[in-house]
């Protein structure tokens, strides 16, 4: 048995690609030896991704736990593995959010290993396409539709990208909207030309603007009843995660910087930013401060500061006057899925709550990872383990209500979630905002709700439900 590695965080311990150290390959080895022996001694996350699994196989199975044996190919596979839903780090009792002396930052340990390797290795194709969500969406709208033909019903397709690029045949891809989320928010006079305009901007997020603009529809439709006088910013980019997550810091610091020369200006006038996607708004809230160049920390720091998810900033208004309870339909018992990227924000589950709104909701709660995670599921080392990953939270959402039947209508605030739980169940989640927007409606869904006493209005005291 090896020597004991000290806890104590290393002289090479850094989160900030500003620092020099961070691209030190042997400070980056002092860090990964140092979280490996307190992984290896603590053991509480071996339920998350495969990373852990794999760790704790090489030290017990190959090493006799000397985490000092662990090979380079090994240390690869292990941090490939990761797909940074961030759940370790929210679990871990030794982490900087907790103020703790360790300062352990598994999922950021992650991402320094990637960047070095981006920089000494560079990038490879899949991870140039993926992460570059805007590029794909236009060159496939160029298409004319054919793109989402031949992703959906080409076999011969598939296979092909598969081979050329490494997305996995039988991964349900999103299909690509004819018109973005912007050119329809113009088309409404949502994007004026002076961004003081309104008390919030939607950002709408990459895959709202080229893939599902409807949930903004629904979005801005439930905002507005509600009295938010919400606008939107034209030329937004991705917030960068799709690059990051493969270490591509050049392509994140790009993207945040043309995000923050956008919303800018809405910040300094006081406006809130509403960031639909809780991968979104965790980068805009969390990651842009300490990721971006060091000339633009500071904006990003105020960014940080206005960014909220809608159904947050909604719930802050629901005792206001102006919050609107008239719901005029109801989908009952909702099976509700929190996404990873929410709860790594500590913000609660606000979209969740707002459904108790609406009569006869009854939401439950299901907290486990659906195995997506960005482009992980699509990709060919991918897509088996994110179903396997993913199949409590399946298992989970399926399951009778009580000693009733299993919820009709399902919910989560994450898209890629959505897209997950429809191919691995056939049932599709919603969006709160789709779930409110229609419940505002009469033949929303099946279930007409009663007319509210005349005493009762709009802003009153929260209800018991």
């Amino acid at each position: 048995m090896a020597d004991h590695i000290p806890y104590s965080p290393t002289p090479g311990l850094t989160y900030d690609p500003s620092d020099t150290t961070y691209w030190d390959a042997n400070a980056l080895q002092g860090e990964i030896d140092r979280t490996f022996e307190i992984c290896h001694g603590c053991r509480m996350c071996f339920k998350y991704c495969d990373s852990f699994p794999s760790l704790f196989s090489f030290l017990d199975d190959r090493h006799d736990g000397d985490v000092r044996s662990i090979t380079e190919v090994e240390t690869a596979r292990i941090m490939d593995e990761c797909f940074q839903c961030k759940l370790c780090e929210v679990q871990c009792p030794y982490t900087v959010r907790d103020g703790h002396e360790f300062q352990l930052d598994f999922p950021k340990l992650v991402h320094r290993y990637k960047a070095q390797r981006v920089r000494a290795d560079g990038l490879g194709r899949r991870e140039r396409i993926l992460g570059d969500p805007d590029r794909t969406a236009a060159l496939a709208r160029a298409s004319g539709g054919l793109v989402n033909l031949a992703n959906s019903r080409s076999r011969i397709h598939r296979i092909f990208l598969e081979k050329a690029l490494g997305v996995h045949r039988d991964k349900d891809l999103p299909k690509f909207s004819r018109a973005t989320f912007t050119s329809w928010a113009r088309r409404r006079g949502l994007v004026p030309d002076d961004p003081a305009t309104g008390e919030a901007v939607l950002f709408p997020t990459c895959y709202v603007e080229h893939n599902e603009p409807e949930v903004g529809h629904d979005t801005v439709a439930v905002l507005e009843r509600n009295g938010v006088d919400v606008t939107c910013e034209s030329d937004l980019a991705c917030c960068g995660m799709p690059a990051w997550e493969s270490g591509d810091l050049d392509a994140l610091r790009e993207r945040a910087t043309t995000n923050l020369d956008r919303l800018e200006p809405h910040v300094a006038a006081g406006k809130m930013v509403l960031a639909i996607n809780p991968t979104c708004s965790m980068m805009l809230r969390r990651e842009y401060p300490e990721l971006v160049a060091p000339e633009d920390r500071e904006r990003a720091r105020r960014l940080a500061e206005a960014v909220c998810d809608p159904s947050e900033y909604l719930w802050s208004i629901r005792n206001e006057e102006r919050f609107d309870d008239g719901f005029a339909s109801t989908p009952g018992t909702v099976a509700y899925h929190a996404p990873c990227h929410l709860r790594t924000q500590a913000v609660g589950f606000k979209g969740r709550d707002l459904l108790r709104k609406i009569p006869g909701v009854r939401p439950t709660t299901t907290m486990e990872c659906c195995g997506h995670d960005g482009t992980h599921a699509m990709k060919v080392e991918g897509f088996e383990a994110s179903v396997r990953i993913g199949r409590k939270a399946f298992v989970e959402m399926a399951s009778p209500i009580a000693e009733g039947d299993p919820a009709e209508v399902w919910a989560t605030d994450c898209p890629l979630a959505a897209l997950q739980f429809g191919q691995h169940t056939e049932r599709r989640p919603m969006h709160p905002m789709t779930i409110l927007a229609r419940a505002y409606e009469p033949d929303g869904f099946p279930t007409p709700v009663a007319p509210p006493e005349a005493t009762q209005g709009h802003g009153g005291s929260e209800s018991p439900r």
